[in-house]
């Protein structure tokens, strides 16, 4: 996992490609070879794994949604967190926020589940954990992903300004410790999930106030809306 092998946006090579001779990434790159020579299989795909990072540049972030770790099931997880490739079913917590928008926004629920558009406009769609053992959620937390990620949020925060911050579910809030709420606007809920959307997620309108936050400091809004499928563009 040597840096110059990681396909990342330039700014963000700048800013965390360090990060990748740190002993714990080290150590991370390699668990996972030893997981892969072992026959067990990782999602995301390799050349995925930073695809939220090289498909939203540093300098154009405007709003962050913080993942927990990537979907566990075959063909799921793309590098985006939430997000699943076209053809594939739209996950339980996905629909939830698709819901949500609708409830909050009107705009009519997409017939696929791929954020890419998100992620082109400044929506960093960032899980804290980047990898997963297939069939095993959370198999890899707590194995050097979250400091490379806490890198991440850390830059955002020092090197930039008004920057909205979706934290749903207390995994993605323990990152709030990283941000300073003086100069970055800080979104809390429930995780989206159905087990816990009801507790809060659906109603939170995150969706209108990150748009007023970004429209009040004169700062291009998300078009939160997604093209259907026949016009998605996602190469």
């Amino acid at each position: 996992m040597s840096d110059d092998r990681v396909k990342l946006d330039p700014a963000w090579k700048a800013r965390v490609g360090n990060e990748f001779e740190r002993p714990g990434m080290l150590a991370l790159a390699e668990f996972l070879r030893h997981e892969k020579a072992a026959g067990k299989v990782i999602h995301p795909p390799g050349s995925r794994i930073f695809a939220a990072l090289d498909m939203t540049p540093f300098d154009q972030v405007k709003v962050v949604i913080l993942g927990q770790d990537p979907y566990h099931g075959p063909n799921q997880a793309h590098g985006l967190c939430f997000s699943v490739l076209p053809g594939v079913a739209v996950p339980p917590s996905l629909d939830n926020i698709y819901k949500e928008i609708t409830r909050d926004l009107g705009h009519a629920r997409p017939d696929h589940g791929c954020l890419v558009p998100w992620a082109r406009q400044g929506v960093l769609l960032l899980n804290s954990v980047l990898t997963v053992e297939s069939g095993h959620a959370g198999s890899h937390q707590h194995k050097g992903w979250e400091e490379f990620t806490d890198a991440c949020i850390d830059a955002l925060n020092r090197e930039r300004e008004s920057i909205v911050f979706l934290l749903w579910g207390s995994y993605a809030q323990a990152k709030g410790k990283l941000i300073d709420t003086r100069r970055h606007r800080v979104m809390k809920a429930p995780h989206p999930s159905p087990l816990s959307a009801y507790r809060g997620f659906l109603g939170c309108a995150h969706f209108s106030r990150a748009n007023e936050y970004l429209r009040e400091r004169g700062l291009p809004m998300v078009d939160w809306r997604l093209p259907a499928l026949a016009q998605l563009q996602i190469a």
